[in-house]
């Protein structure tokens, strides 16, 4: 463990107020003998005194890029366009795997530099479950915008926030509302679930076996919907373009806590651009109305509560950093990518097919994550 040494990135997204590694547990990984390098980032929840005082080296923002070539880059979403070679090893959520938007473009930095993409999204125990994740509060403030866009009181632009204030908000006007959450049982579910209890609303629940053959009159019949399923295999669509033309259609709110768009696997094809913070509603639908709420960093919205809670679940990971077990998985996960992308590119199909596949054999937890409801991140 001497030897080891992180090295948390500022985050280039301007709302991105998260940590995945918060002072408190910054100690613990000092004391456990990892050197620590943290960026400063005015955004940031916690402010780099505190790191500094959990006895972390203190670094200006953006500087990962001339790191020593062993230090393991750390952050959450995105990084900057530049520079074009990726040396380093990175964990952050790369959304890389399953050809979304710009995901070729960072794996061939990657390869160009020799580095390796350690996707948070594939840190997963043995039977396939994440080691650690956002899904929670990502369904919680899902369904929590949700209800409060349909009431009329969701006020723009957002502003990061406390759960009691949240809560208050919430419990502040309780009304009769249909509401669905798809992949209850997961965490995203279960954090849909809870805020929409606070709202004072009873939602249906559907996972797994009411996912498998879906009635699509029931769903329409229902005015607010949170879906929080990600797959990683192609399913039949929850909702087409058709389906929101229906004469009958009641659903009134949408909102999609896992924003795979872009992806082909992508549960809800009905869109092609997320919302945002400044624009966090879009009108989908005039006849009957419909708006959607589809943004991909929602725990930042309580960037406290968020951070502490994944931050906990990613320490133990990194107290136990290595080339076997999990970090091994998303090693092995990331060349299997690198190979299929490079093949595909070379126009061998077998070779891409292979590869392919090989990838799939890796997914035991396909099932699981469908069933459970999981989001990608956010």
């Amino acid at each position: 463990m001497t030897e080891l040494h992180l090295w948390l990135r500022h985050e280039i997204r301007t709302t991105e107020r998260r940590t995945p590694i918060v002072p408190s547990d910054a100690r613990r990984l000092v004391e456990s003998g990892v050197t620590l390098t943290v960026e400063e980032s005015p955004q940031r929840v916690f402010p780099i005194e505190a790191y500094e005082g959990a006895g972390c080296r203190v670094a200006k923002a953006g500087s990962w890029v001339s790191a020593p070539s062993d230090a393991v880059v750390v952050g959450l979403k995105e990084l900057p366009d530049g520079p074009p070679e990726l040396t380093h090893r990175h964990v952050f959520f790369g959304h890389a795997y399953k050809r979304q938007p710009g995901a070729a473009a960072l794996l061939h930095r990657f390869i160009a530099g020799g580095g390796a993409l350690l996707d948070i999204e594939y840190l997963v125990h043995d039977d396939g479950r994440r080691l650690a994740a956002f899904g929670y509060w990502a369904g919680y403030l899902g369904a929590a915008l949700a209800v409060l866009h349909h009431r009329g009181s969701l006020k723009a632009p957002l502003r990061p926030t406390s759960k009691e204030e949240l809560d208050a908000e919430l419990a502040s006007e309780k009304r009769e509302l249909r509401a669905l959450v798809i992949g209850a049982l997961g965490r995203s579910g279960r954090g849909a679930r809870v805020a929409l209890g606070v709202a004072g609303v009873e939602p249906t629940c559907w996972d797994l076996a009411e996912t498998r053959e879906l009635d699509r009159p029931a769903l329409l019949a229902h005015e607010l919907m949170v879906n929080t399923v990600l797959t990683t295999r192609p399913i039949p669509p929850f909702l087409t373009d058709r389906d929101l033309d229906e004469p009958g259609r009641r659903l009134r709110t949408l909102c999609d806590v896992t924003c795979d768009v872009g992806s082909p696997l992508n549960v809800l094809p009905i869109y092609d651009t997320t919302t945002d913070w400044t624009h966090p509603a879009r009108r989908i639908r005039d006849r009957p109305a419909l708006d959607l709420i589809a943004i991909d960093n929602l725990p930042s919205l309580l960037p406290l509560e968020a951070s502490v809670d994944f931050s906990a679940a990613l320490l133990p990971q990194l107290l136990e950093f290595g080339v076997g077990g999990p970090w091994r998985r998303c090693l092995d996960r990331f060349h299997e990518a690198c190979r299929a992308l490079e093949a595909e590119e070379a126009g061998e199909a077998g070779e891409a097919e292979e590869a392919g596949e090989a990838e799939e054999a890796g997914e035991a937890e396909e099932d699981a994550k469908t069933e459970e409801g999981e989001s990608r991140d956010v």
